[in-house]
């Protein structure tokens, strides 16, 4: 049974076709790519699924069950965590507060309680839960930092560790690797080596390297459709996506690599 389903997502903005039948799923514990030159609709799927569009067609199953299309604020109770292609935090709060806001949306109580000095259990909780998920990204010694205060790919594994605090069983990685040097993107590869154990992950990356070498199974979409999938060396392979890939680097697009 897929851990999710996604049957004939189609999305158009105006009068422009953004996705047109896609399909695309996910296994328990599997690392899933989807690739693709610019504006292929990679993000567009994960605005899908993560309920910040409204798919024209298609739908969402959800381990086996078919569900109406989430609100992202349902995303954390069906169990589903996303990172998006920037960091997302709140420049001003530490990267301790930054990751227990996250945690918020599973509380009985709010934070801001915690942010104005009142604590109690609930609070402390989160404390603890939002330093383990530091621990887990190696920004620990960061968690009484204020996010403004860090350098880019610093903010990159807080934003990470704000993802994999609610223990998701699916992750979302928009563009993990984007703004990253040669040491933060083999740490971040060995990272999702590390948590695929724990949950699913379904990622988008233009740094093929890193899709090459973790993902499972990889689907290509360009202009909205998706023309191949399979493992790495299948989609290599695929004329298909060599054709796409040279289209793309011939109009100033990335160049599959």
């Amino acid at each position: 049974m897929s851990l999710l389903q996604i049957q004939n997502l189609c999305v158009s903005f105006g009068g422009l076709k953004a996705l047109s039948a896609v399909d695309i799923s996910v296994e328990p514990g599997e690392v899933v790519g989807l690739i693709g030159p610019n504006g292929a609709g990679k993000t567009t799927v994960f605005n899908a699924i993560s309920g910040f569009i409204s798919p024209d067609e298609g739908s969402f199953s959800w381990r086996g069950t078919e569900h109406e299309w989430p609100k992202p604020h349902q995303l954390s109770k069906l169990g589903i965590a996303r990172t998006l292609q920037g960091v997302g935090l709140f420049p001003d709060l530490t990267c301790l507060e930054n990751v227990m806001v996250a945690l918020d949306n599973k509380a009985e109580s709010g934070i801001i309680r915690g942010l104005f000095g009142v604590t109690g259990r609930d609070e402390m909780n989160l404390r603890k839960l939002a330093m383990e998920a530091l621990d887990r990204v190696g920004a620990a010694d960061l968690a009484e930092i204020r996010a403004s205060q860090l350098p880019y790919p610093t903010r990159k594994r807080v934003s990470l560790a704000r993802a994999l605090a609610s223990n998701p069983t699916l992750l979302l990685l928009d563009e993990p690797a984007g703004g990253l040097g040669i040491d933060d993107i083999e740490w971040l590869r060995n990272l999702i080596s590390s948590i695929r154990s724990t949950c699913a992950i379904l990622l988008v990356e233009h740094h093929m390297e890193v899709v090459m070498a973790v993902s499972d199974r990889i689907y290509v979409l360009d202009f909205g459709q998706l023309i191949a999938s399979g493992n790495a060396d299948q989609v290599k392979a695929d004329p298909a996506v060599i054709a796409a890939y040279l289209g793309a680097a011939a109009v100033g697009r990335e160049r599959f690599a």
